[in-house]
């Protein structure tokens, strides 16, 4: 046990704890309206969508995964870093206009936006559904990272006694977000994202300088992990794998509901512009991040016996704990282990909050309790909130972690099916929404299917086009077989029926 750590972790957890209830006094509104409660009245201004949003997006899970990753696999781990730089103009382009119409209409979901925009009940509800099923693991991935730092302080995470400081964390986690909604994670966001600052700031120079400089970190990994593989004859191999992975993670990232709720909660569309211009400061410190899997990989930690039983119990993710072990006074250790379980509360806490608003708007509210009152309607919200977190519990106490992993590698699969009827929707109603359902179901369909052949181990799946075999990331290449269905079946159906469906929206409610 590391007393000196996990005393430092522990204070720290605590101070955030108290912060996660003080907040339900900050920016005081009516916590009994799910637009407060789930999206704070939507009056965040710049500086703290940018902390909300930086601590949604960037998780615990990522900063044990991305470089256990660049540990692993070497080169292919930092595609993070470019698909993180190309989401941002996407950002700025198209989510000023979605805040807009949000403003307009009341929306608080891409559900309700979808069902406004559309007038398709089924369509709307695919959304919904679409949304909670992909964001459920990836509230049990930030338990993962949790437990990993848990464990790299000797506290045993195996039995009924070593999942209570995981279940003690995420009772905490479930009493200031009943109590507070948005904004707890909003102000625990600020104190998470200094940590990871100071963090990142001392690994990226106290490690080097004990490891004698980046070129002797370099030149300890082999030279196969410092570049993607050259493709062989007749296949795009690595590369194209890398582009599309980028490329599909950029389409899919802000689809996610944790994401769009971060968005809507901006008090502007001139603040989500400058957040998109002002975010990309945390590229900079996911490449850093990512060079965590080649310091570790230099640094031997993978050899030492002192770390044999972490690597042994939870592989390569054991990397970074092993490595601020290794080269950080125990102290540190504990403040860097700190930003890292943090880093997990602020994006579960936002995760199950947009659970909870598209379950409660595009569900419970459309097809169980049409005539419930704003009230219960944010009483639901706030148990779904509960249920969420007991669910992503189950999922890491109760299931292999394995299976989390596998179902999150589907939620970005799944989650990508969703653009055509958000993002084109934005800028046309031309599309049938029904010829939307189909594609989506095609998606999700063939997705499914391509890591099913994978055996769920990868989400790149080898395409074969005129003898060219072009390894692509899955959810890129079924949301472009998606749309392309859209759009067949709308001419379809324009030719064969004059069935119209409602569009609350107008042109001027973009502007």
């Amino acid at each position: 046990m590391n007393w000196t750590a996990l005393t430092v972790f522990s204070a720290l957890f605590a101070f955030v704890t108290v912060l996660g209830f003080v907040a339900a006094r900050w920016r005081r509104g009516d916590l009994t309206q799910i637009n407060e409660w789930g999206l704070a009245g939507r009056r965040f201004g710049t500086v703290v969508t940018w902390f909300l949003l930086g601590g949604d997006l960037y998780t615990a899970y990522t900063f044990i995964a991305v470089p256990a990753l660049v540990f692993s696999a070497g080169a292919m781990g930092f595609f993070a870093v470019p698909y993180t730089i190309l989401v941002y103009p996407m950002v700025f382009v198209i989510f000023p206009r979605l805040w807009t119409v949000a403003r307009k209409h009341g929306f608080v979901t891409a559900a309700d936006f979808v069902k406004g925009r559309y007038g398709h009940q089924g369509l709307a509800l695919a959304v919904a559904i679409t949304g909670i099923v992909a964001t459920m693991p990836y509230i049990a991935l930030q338990l993962v990272g949790m437990e990993v730092v848990i464990g790299a302080m000797g506290v045993e995470t195996h039995g009924i006694y070593g999942h209570l400081p995981l279940i003690v964390a995420f009772v905490i986690l479930a009493a200031f977000t009943y109590t507070s909604g948005l904004r707890a994670p909003a102000m625990i966001a600020v104190v998470k994202d200094l940590l990871i600052y100071i963090t990142v700031a001392a690994a990226v120079i106290i490690i080097p300088a004990k490891l004698g400089g980046y070129g002797a970190i370099f030149a300890a990994v082999p030279p196969e992990k410092l570049m993607l593989a050259t493709p062989p004859a007749g296949s795009l191999g690595a590369w194209s794998a890398y582009a599309t992975l980028a490329l599909g993670s950029a389409l899919a990232l802000f689809l996610y509901p944790h994401s769009m709720t971060g968005v809507l909660s901006s008090s502007s569309g001139h603040v989500i512009r400058r957040n998109a211009a002002l975010l990309p400061a945390y590229s900079f410190v996911l490449g850093i991040i990512a060079l965590l899997g080649y310091m570790a990989y230099a640094s031997g930690v993978a050899s030492k016996p002192e770390f044999a039983e972490g690597f042994a119990r939870y592989g390569a993710n054991f990397a970074v704990p092993a490595l601020f072990l290794d080269q950080f006074p125990s102290w540190f250790a504990g403040v860097a282990f700190a930003a890292i379980g943090i880093g997990a509360l602020v994006p579960a806490a936002i995760m199950s909050i947009a659970v909870a608003n598209l379950f409660t708007r595009n569900i419970y509210k459309v097809h169980i309790r049409p005539n419930c009152t704003p009230e219960a309607e944010s009483q639901m919200a706030k148990l779904v909130s509960l249920i969420a977190k007991v669910g992503a519990l189950f999922f890491v106490l109760a299931l292999p972690q394995s299976l989390a992993i596998q179902l999150q590698l589907l939620g970005g699969i799944w989650i990508i099916q969703t653009l055509p009827a958000v993002f084109v929707g934005l800028y046309t109603r031309w599309l049938d929404p029904r010829a939307l359902l189909i594609g989506w179901a095609a998606g999700i369909g063939t997705g499914t299917w391509m890591a099913w052949t994978l055996g769920f181990k990868s989400s790149v799946y080898p395409l074969k086009l005129f003898g060219l075999t072009i390894p692509a990331y899955a959810a890129l290449s079924t949301v472009i077989l998606n749309l392309a269905v859209a759009i067949v079946l709308t001419f379809v159906f324009k030719l064969v029926s004059q069935a119209s469906h409602a569009d609350v929206t107008a042109r001027e409610d973009y502007a």
